[in-house]
């Protein structure tokens, strides 16, 4: 199972970018899909989540509004717009895949998959 995350770079403050996270060696069908976020000497933390299948989507409260969890499930890829970006959003993402049908989805636990994550960084 690989996961690879993309579309990281860096923008001013109240920019947007787009991450993409393409998933590969199995199906996704019953995954739940997520991103978190690392900036320095933080722990990471939970962003967005949506389930794949269902299309239940589940955001952090310092993102909520501003960006948006999708996925396409014919290229097996989930997305992340984020828009109105803050310079409190510069960190790494990394995206993750979870198998488990239990646990809480915004902890990183829930998650048996990870990608190798892309920098963000918001210019003030």
């Amino acid at each position: 199972v690989q996961l690879q995350a993309s579309g990281g770079g860096l923008v001013q403050a109240g920019g947007s970018l787009r991450l993409s996270c393409a998933a590969s060696g199995r199906t996704f069908s019953n995954y739940i899909m997520g991103w978190f976020r690392q900036a320095p000497g933080k722990e990471r933390e939970f962003v967005a989540a949506i389930t794949w299948g269902g299309s239940s989507t589940y955001y952090a409260d310092s993102v909520k509004g501003r960006f948006t969890i999708s996925r396409d499930s014919a290229k097996n890829t989930v997305y992340l717009q984020m828009n109105s970006l803050e310079p409190e959003d510069t960190a790494v993402y990394y995206c993750a895949a979870s198998s488990y049908y239990t646990g809480n989805l915004r902890g990183k636990s829930r998650y048996n998959y990870w990608g190798q994550g892309t920098l963000v960084t918001v210019s003030s």
